[in-house]
This record gives C-alpha cells, sequence and structure tokens, in this order.
C-alpha cells in the first residue's frame, strides 16, 4: 500500500510548497503537483497522471478536498475511479474524509457539495460586480486581442471573414466577434 498525493494551485503566482510538505509529512512518497484551475478536471495532467498511478491498496491523499474537485460531478468521477481501481481516499484538512469507511463517504458528499456551491456564489458575486460596474461605465471587459478597426476596414473592403482571418493571422470567430454589434 502506497500513499500518493496530489497538490494544486490556480495560478502561477501560488506556491505549491506548503500543500507538498504536508502531503510528504503525511508519508506520501510521491506527490503529483500542478499549477492550473480546480473548476474542471480538463486539462489536469497531474491529476491524471496521479489517477493513473495508483494501485489497488493505495491511498490519495489531497490536503483540502477543493484541491482534486469543485464541483460535486467532477469529485464523483475521481472517487468513483479510484473505488474501481481498489484504492481509497483522504483530505487531510478535512479528517473525516475517508472513503475506506461509510460516515467518510457521507461527509465527502456534503463537503463536496459545499465546495461546489462556493464556487457558485463566487461566481454570481464576480457577475453582479461586472453588472454594477458596467452600469456606472466602469467595466469595460478585456482589450481586444484582434485589431477590430482592420477587421471592420477589410470587410468594408468587401473581404471575406476567411481571408480576413488569413490576412490577419487570427480566427474566423474572432472576425465574426470583431464585426458583431456587441464589439462597437
Amino acid at each position: 500500500m502506497a500513499t500518493v498525493g496530489y497538490a494544486r494551485v490556480s495560478s502561477t503566482g501560488q506556491s505549491l510548497e506548503v500543500q507538498d510538505e504536508q502531503l510528504r509529512a503525511a508519508g506520501c512518497g510521491k506527490v503529483f503537483s500542478e499549477k492550473v484551475t480546480g473548476t474542471t478536471t480538463e486539462g489536469r495532467d497531474q491529476l491524471e497522471a496521479a489517477l493513473d498511478y495508483v494501485r489497488e491498496g493505495d491511498v490519495l491523499i489531497v490536503t483540502r478536498l477543493d484541491r482534486l474537485a469543485r464541483s460535486l460531478v467532477d469529485l464523483r468521477k475521481i472517487i468513483d475511479r479510484l473505488t474501481a481501481k481498489g484504492c481509497a481516499f483522504r483530505a487531510l484538512q478535512q479528517g473525516a474524509i475517508d472513503t475506506t469507511r461509510s460516515d467518510g463517504r457521507l461527509m465527502l458528499n456534503i463537503l463536496a457539495s459545499f465546495a461546489e456551491f462556493e464556487t457558485d456564489i463566487r461566481k454570481e458575486r464576480q457577475m453582479e460586480g461586472i453588472a454594477k460596474a458596467k452600469a456606472a461605465n466602469v467595466y469595460k471587459g478585456r482589450k481586444p486581442s484582434v485589431p477590430v478597426e482592420e477587421v471592420r476596414r477589410l470587410a468594408g473592403e468587401g473581404v471575406g471573414p476567411t481571408d480576413i482571418a488569413k490576412r490577419l493571422g487570427i480566427g474566423r470567430a474572432s472576425v465574426y466577434r470583431a464585426l458583431s454589434p456587441e464589439a462597437a
């Protein structure tokens, strides 16, 4: 039986050091770590590597549940995958989460629901803030990454979207966005 750690932070400015130390102190001989968002499991190569690495009888350990997943659906998929391989799961800071016990599985689902709820609330607050800033004419959004005026000039000369995209080295969808009334 091996204990395998998984550490994750959301941005490149954050440090994995604290999680790594805690996982190694918990007996993890191997720790997979990455700097990527936890809102989805897409693009999380080290998570995938950790799930492939664990074998029957192993325990995957994270410092906190939200390091593994922020969505109940994603968390269930990960836990189900571990269970199918005969592996257990533990979260160090939520000591009641131990999937080898029924009460641990219950706590896992309860806390996962809260993690998902927290993410939803954060998104709602962000959208409210953006709406308020737009109403106050403060929020302009991200600056266009494509030359909107050049796209419009070429379109005005009768150049088609595909040719505009090729000439400017941008995607065709970007051309259509630049030509939309919202881009004004």
